[in-house]
């Protein structure tokens, strides 16, 4: 099942749908027009409440606005689902907290929508990620009153973070930030520069105020540099080589992420952990 099916909703349906394994079972949203739509679409009903929903199904994605987060994947861990809450996983740290201890007291499987985690690029990339001394990302986008309930570290820096935490830099020493509301009530353009016990740096901007579209990782480690650009799903491999008696050289390779939807194989990730009992890719 799907709980709220707007702008990343309606793509879980339709995925749902298609998947082997799974059968979409009903959606739910608070835009009963909405629903309706997107299930006749795919030829599925429209629940009006999510209680009613949640009798029908073995797991359900929430994709409702991350302020309804909280609540409605309570509701659904309560009734015993699996579930996948698009990121972030909640508005604050204990929300989050109760969340996961639930999930855990209730033997369900709880991911978070890090789609990007999924993208075929960074699939490619993995195995040239070392120990990196310094990260850098940039994640651009222009202004939509979509994800305006948050601030932009949880609505789009929180991909970062994500992959910067995902590389096992150790325990954070320090963190430094500043941002500013332009658009919204809410920060809309983000820095933050955190310091790990281990050395590296990780430097993040954000912003959603932006003319231009941009989606990109750089990572610089002992003997390479590496940049990821999420857009394209194009990847760059620089070394350092050095052959005895001659200067050092830096050989470039370049990597090309496939077509696969991230969020297709995320969901497919989602349904093989919930089947099987297998901790989440993406998980809290």
């Amino acid at each position: 099942g799907v709980i709220g099916v707007g702008h990343l909703g309606q793509h879980h349906a339709r995925l749902y749908a298609s998947l082997p394994g799974a059968q979409l079972v009903g959606v739910t949203d608070q835009s009963i027009e909405r629903a309706q739509t997107v299930a006749d679409r795919h030829g599925a009903p429209v629940f009006r409440t999510i209680d009613e929903l949640l009798s029908h199904v073995d797991v359900v994605s929430v994709a409702v606005p991350t302020s309804g987060h909280y609540a409605v994947a309570k509701a659904c861990l309560q009734a015993g689902k699996h579930v996948l809450v698009e990121k972030p996983i909640a508005v604050t740290p204990t929300e989050a907290e109760e969340m996961v201890q639930l999930a855990k007291q209730r033997g369900c499987c709880l991911q978070v929508g890090h789609s990007e985690r999924f993208n075929p690029v960074m699939a490619l990339m993995r195995p040239h990620i070392g120990r990196p001394v310094f990260i850098e990302c940039h994640r651009l986008s222009s202004f939509s009153e979509r994800g305006t309930d948050v601030d932009v570290v949880l609505d789009l820096m929180i991909h970062d973070l994500d992959l910067v935490l995902s590389l096992n830099p150790g325990p954070i020493e320090e963190v430094r930030a500043a941002g500013v509301a332009v658009l919204s009530s809410s920060i809309d353009i983000a820095n933050a520069r955190i310091q790990f016990q281990s050395g590296c740096v990780a430097n993040l901007t954000s912003s959603r105020v932006s003319t231009n579209k941009m989606r990109r990782l750089r990572l610089f480690q002992r003997d390479s540099y590496l940049a990821i650009d999420f857009q394209t799903r194009l990847g760059m491999v620089s070394r350092r080589s050095a052959k005895a008696g001659e200067k050092p050289t830096v050989e470039v390779e370049q990597l090309q992420g496939g077509d696969e939807e991230p969020l297709k194989l995320q969901l497919a990730s989602f349904l093989h952990a919930a089947s099987t009992g297998t901790r989440p890719a993406t998980a809290c």
